[in-house]
């Protein structure tokens, strides 16, 4: 069984932005498991897969993500998860909340992957940049080093992407383009 999850990529420019970030909580705060994977917005964490070829749950997703347009993602300032989280506070708008949600009913229904974790919280988009390792002094350090720093980021995303982990750290296994196609306005 292989472990995935599904999330949004930022572009290039803001990744760069965020693993710097990261890579300051790793040399300042002992904290690096946050760069086991790219800078992300995750809409539905990890699952295992194995009841069928990766290649049915591609087309699936394919087909899902074909239903959509791009969209954009603002990113402002900083928020936590007492006592061990940090992360980039993303904005969250109609747009997002409702991709989010419809994804997840589409895997359940499709694909029969359930988020059990779901159901006790609502979904809270967000781009981590320190957890698990960072311990509780050095999370209060950081948190007071942070919470009142800007952070600000809008950018389009036009993707649904996969992740798949290799034991040690998660890579981008694929995407799939959004393109359901958005009219002009009427003038």
């Amino acid at each position: 069984m292989t472990r995935y999850f599904l999330a949004l990529l930022p572009p290039q420019e803001v990744q760069a932005a965020v693993n710097q970030i990261k890579q300051h909580f790793a040399d300042r705060y002992a904290s690096c498991k946050a760069q086991n994977s790219p800078p992300h917005i995750t809409l539905q964490p990890p699952f295992e897969w194995a009841i069928a070829p990766v290649s049915f749950l591609e087309q699936r997703l394919l087909v899902f993500a074909q239903r959509y347009s791009p969209s954009y993602i603002s990113l402002s300032g900083f928020g936590a998860f007492a006592p061990r989280v940090i992360y980039i506070q993303v904005v969250k708008t109609p747009e997002l909340l409702a991709l989010q949600a419809e994804l997840s009913a589409y895997l359940q229904r499709e694909l029969k992957i359930v988020d059990a974790a779901a159901k006790k919280r609502a979904y809270a988009p967000h781009m981590t940049v320190a957890f698990r390792d960072l311990t509780q002094p050095n999370f209060r350090a950081a948190w007071s080093e942070f919470q009142h720093q800007p952070f600000q980021f809008e950018f389009s995303v036009s993707a649904l992407t996969l992740l798949h982990h290799d034991g040690r750290r998660w890579h981008i296994h694929a995407s799939f383009p959004f393109s359901a196609f958005v009219p002009s306005p009427a003038y």
